[in-house]
């Protein structure tokens, strides 16, 4: 009787991370979880708006899927939350299905997160073709930045479009609305946030203001030294958010606010909602449902794999991690949020905060609540150009542009994988290039596959012919064994079939049945076939199917040669 596949073992990183906490690890985690939850406030709020929902959901799906994966999750510092790769997906399933519709496909994608980190299968994304990702998610930032357009240009469009010609069509048919204020805030946050880093990190801090201190005295340069230390530790969004904020505010700046569009953030803790199910929306519900989950799974491991690479930290379990995003999920709806991951900038400055465990993502959660809690009402004045500003920023860290360059050094195969995700991403629907780049991709590694299958006539005689196979016999290679069958047909007379199959690696069902044909038209014409050196799977393939009981096979090489071994396929 079969047995059932073991389980994943549920075991959360926080309690390994607390068996020797100390208060200096929890200094080094408080630091790092106010940083993070301040960095991750804009963001949140910015991910919502451009998805088609109101602020306080990006900020509540930070909160609670920020808490429930630092608590139960497999990796020590992943933050998780709203992200940017999920803009085009919940907008266009807002678009088609409704808000309702929504909830419900993100929590059916959680429990199924769930079920694949309890049935161990989470270490088959990495199986992904990293030239699909690529592609994805070059794909997914060109649709984040034309999807800010109309907010970046303070263009007067009622509602965008959800599909990529429509938008242009609808950016075109307004740029007569143009809103030089609203360009002029979205472009100073943009490349402010582009030259931050390089002003106050690294070798900006020690260029620019070590050149601005050598004229001062020894007293005010220590004193400017540590300003620009304090200021260097200041997230670039947070910079971005108050000054243009307070810029648009004191100058009366006619541009569309947080305030003027949603009337502000709600102020308190969100109310439980039950969303409508029914099995015939559920069943409706299939395709944007695997497309959150398997996002998701793809983001969330992807991130938590560079964390583990730049932390030094002990490395995430995969299982567990799935099954935390996949609880986020399935909550996270009832509060009114979206679809939540593993997020890249949030954790890589969680790592460079210094954060040493998940109790950083739990102060992380702690921080954007107070900030809810105390502070809402301020957010009625930021500029949506602003926040369009830092979506901009995102999308254009978060393609990989640079592997466009290195197209040349691509495989054809890899080249065309690659740019046909990419084009699908962007031209069509993200489901659509996900299911069609993991097809294109199975149809060139079974082709990559074929092409490594070699036949060679290793001897030629009267009555007898010598062959040698190389490789895996599958369904992929059976047609170079075509000519093989055209010279038994072919034969004046009876005539013996010899195939060395020692270094045949695998046998399917395609190349037994071709195997079974030879046998047949080498019998019928008075003749046999004979298979030399046999084993391996290919002779446990054998004898399941019964063939070796008719055929004959000898473990010896390949008999006299009348020639030089040639290649035939």
């Amino acid at each position: 009787m079969p047995t059932l596949p073991s389980l994943a073992r549920f075991r959360p990183r926080l309690l390994d991370a607390l068996k020797s906490y100390s208060r200096e690890r929890l200094l080094r985690d408080v630091g790092a979880g106010l940083t993070v939850g301040i960095v991750a406030l804009p963001l949140a709020m910015a991910f919502a708006i451009a998805s088609g929902l109101k602020p306080e959901a990006g900020i509540w799906t930070a909160i609670v899927a920020g808490a429930i994966v630092a608590t139960l999750g497999g990796s020590a510092v992943q933050i998780a939350g709203p992200a940017g790769a999920f803009i085009v997906i919940v907008y266009g399933i807002l678009e088609r299905y409704g808000p309702a519709n929504l909830l419900i496909a993100t929590s059916l994608a959680g429990l199924l997160l769930m079920l694949m980190g309890a049935l161990r299968l989470g270490t088959l994304v990495r199986y992904v073709p990293v030239t699909i990702v690529i592609g994805f998610t070059n794909g997914i930032a060109v649709l984040v930045a034309i999807s800010q357009l109309k907010d970046f240009l303070g263009l007067a469009v009622t509602k965008m479009p959800a599909d990529f010609f429509g938008q242009w069509h609808s950016i075109f048919t307004h740029l007569h609305t143009l809103n030089l204020h609203a360009l002029g805030l979205g472009l100073a946050c943009f490349v402010g946030l582009l030259l931050w880093p390089r002003l106050v990190g690294g070798a900006g801090r020690q260029g620019l203001a070590q050149g601005m201190l050598r004229a001062l005295p020894s007293l005010e340069a220590l004193q400017l030294h540590h300003a620009t230390r304090v200021v260097a530790g200041v997230p670039g969004p947070i910079v971005a958010l108050l000054s243009l904020s307070l810029l648009a505010w004191a100058l009366k700046l006619p541009v569309e606010t947080i305030g003027t569009r949603f009337g502000g953030i709600a102020q308190g803790l969100p109310t439980l909602a039950l969303p409508a199910f029914s099995w015939e929306t559920a069943s409706q519900l299939l395709a944007p449902t695997l497309t959150i989950a398997f996002l998701g799974a793809i983001e969330s491991l992807l991130c938590a794999r560079v964390a583990d690479q730049i932390s030094g930290l002990p490395r995430h379990e995969p299982n567990q991690e799935l099954m935390a995003q996949g609880l986020a999920n399935l909550l996270v709806p009832f509060l009114g949020g979206m679809p939540a991951t593993g997020t890249v900038a949030r954790t890589v400055t969680n790592v460079r905060a210094g954060a040493s465990s998940p109790v950083a993502g739990l102060v992380h959660s702690a921080t954007l609540l107070l900030i809810v809690l105390l502070a809402a009402p301020l957010a009625m004045h930021v500029p949506l150009a602003v926040l369009a500003g830092v979506l901009m920023y995102v999308a254009w860290n978060m393609g990989e542009w640079h592997e466009f360059r290195r197209l040349k050094a691509y495989s054809r195969h890899s080249a065309l994988l690659m740019l046909g995700t990419f084009t699908l991403t962007v031209v069509f629907d993200l489901t659509v290039a996900l299911q069609a780049g993991l097809i294109l991709a199975c149809v060139l590694f079974v082709q990559r596959m074929g092409s490594l299958f070699r036949v060679t006539e290793t001897a030629r005689q009267p009555g007898q012919v010598s062959y040698s196979l190389h490789g895996s016999l599958f369904f992929g290679a059976v047609g170079k064994l075509d000519p093989v069958l055209s010279t038994v047909e072919s034969a004046p007379g009876p005539l013996t079939l010899q195939l060395d199959l020692a270094d045949l690696q695998s046998l399917d069902r395609s190349g037994l049945e071709l195997l079974e044909q030879l046998q047949r038209t080498a019998q019928g014409r008075g003749g046999r076939l004979e298979l030399v050196g046999l084993q391996g799977e290919a002779m446990a393939v054998m004898q399941r199917a019964g063939l070796l009981d008719t055929l004959g096979t000898r473990d010896g090489p390949t008999q006299a040669s009348g020639g030089a071994a040639r290649p035939i396929a």
